[in-house]
């Protein structure tokens, strides 16, 4: 690290915990987010911008930003400079959003990275109504922020060394940047400042969801992986959720052109076909038949992530043929492990602390403050 981003960076921590950040320590905990991955051109603008080229000299340029991705390197307004440190007293924004902390352009192997690098409490404040509503019961927006807190955390570690820690999709959580702050968001993670989290003194990876359909899933049956704290579990709290069922009209040649994208071996599909469910109701495989009698068959989750996950929202789904399109209805939405987020609502709604919502959804887990670090 450069000494004058060295130099942006903490002042702009510092601005951040003078302004009423976390007091959780004394040095703001950061995070590293990928906010753009692949663009070819970016807007940046903002008010009292300092921005460098990279290697820690100041650029004297006009706004806003003209960035583009192009042969050795990144372009900012026609100049040419191996890459862009951005930051601001409030916010920068970028193609229109804003965004707290310091930014950092860099050409990538396809077109350009952004990564914004902010204190953790704050990006928290503004992940809440990306992930759930802060119009939610209060104790539901403290369970968000806790498992959000605990998620970036544990990625913080497992990803240490790496260019960033987070990506601001459903790839890890969802942030798109402080313009959809507001003070019950605020509210909900001070609240919780600093609070993870833990099983055998170690913060978890506190995967969440948005509504399991009556059932909670095991982190076995997704990803191989049998976690303790990660257990199915049942849970009614959901089921008047709106919209909880969903259904999906699909050509069957569409669904062969994914299968095969995905490195399945379908020629010719004629039928699918549900084989087995698990404890909590969700497909386990897909039988998927083709010309000449051949079949393959397919893990649900595979099938779900195949077709997409906003096609297939859940592996709760069954399949009925209607010629030559598969009929695909199902209930719940996301990946159905750990906390379901329509679920927390309806528990805080009926009294429950957010204490008592998290350790349901995760067996056998403490609330630990200060990181777990």
């Amino acid at each position: 690290m450069n000494c004058f981003r060295f130099f942006i960076i903490a002042m702009v921590l510092t601005l951040s915990l003078a302004a009423g950040g976390s007091s959780a320590s004394a040095r703001p905990e950061s995070i590293r987010v990928a906010l753009i991955r692949g663009a070819e051109t970016l807007r940046i603008e903002g008010t009292g911008l300092l921005v460098t080229d990279g290697r820690g000299e100041p650029l004297r340029v006009e706004l806003p930003l003209e960035v583009k991705r192009v042969r050795d390197g990144v372009a900012v307004n026609g100049r040419s400079v191996p890459g862009l440190i951005v930051s601001a007293p409030a916010r920068v924004a970028v193609n229109g959003k804003g965004y707290r902390g310091v930014l950092e352009v860099s050409a990538a192997d396809r077109g350009l990275l952004v990564i914004n690098e902010l204190p953790l409490e704050e990006y928290l404040i503004g992940l809440i109504n990306c992930e759930i509503s802060s119009a939610w019961p209060m104790e539901a927006i403290k369970s968000q922020a806790v498992i959000a807190r605990s998620y970036a955390i544990y990625q913080k570690q497992a990803r240490r060394g790496a260019p960033y820690q987070l990506e601001s999709s459903v790839l890890d959580q969802v942030y798109e940047g402080c313009d959809i702050e507001d003070s019950r968001a605020a509210r909900g993670v001070q609240e919780t400042a600093g609070e993870v989290l833990t099983y055998d003194d170690k913060v978890i990876q506190a995967f969440y969801h948005s509504n399991c359909a009556g059932h909670t899933e095991n982190s076995k049956n997704v990803w191989g992986l049998a976690l303790p704290y990660l257990r199915g579990v049942p849970c009614q709290y959901c089921l008047d959720a709106n919209p909880i069922n969903w259904e999906q009209i699909l050509p069957l040649k569409k669904v062969e052109a994914a299968l095969r994208a995905a490195g399945f071996q379908v020629a010719g599909l004629r039928e699918l076909k549900v084989q087995g469910r698990n404890e909590s109701g969700r497909a386990q495989e897909v039988l998927a038949s083709g010309a000449k009698g051949k079949t393959a068959t397919i893990p649900a989750v595979a099938f779900r992530k195949a077709l997409g996950y906003g096609v297939v929202k859940s592996t709760k789904f069954e399949i009925r043929m209607s010629g030559e399109d598969a009929l695909i209805s199902g209930s719940g939405s996301g990946h159905g492990v750990g906390l379901c987020q329509w679920g927390a609502k309806q528990r805080a709604l009926d009294g429950f602390q957010y204490r008592e919502i998290l350790s349901y959804y995760y067996p056998g887990v403490k609330l630990a403050k200060g990181y777990g670090q």
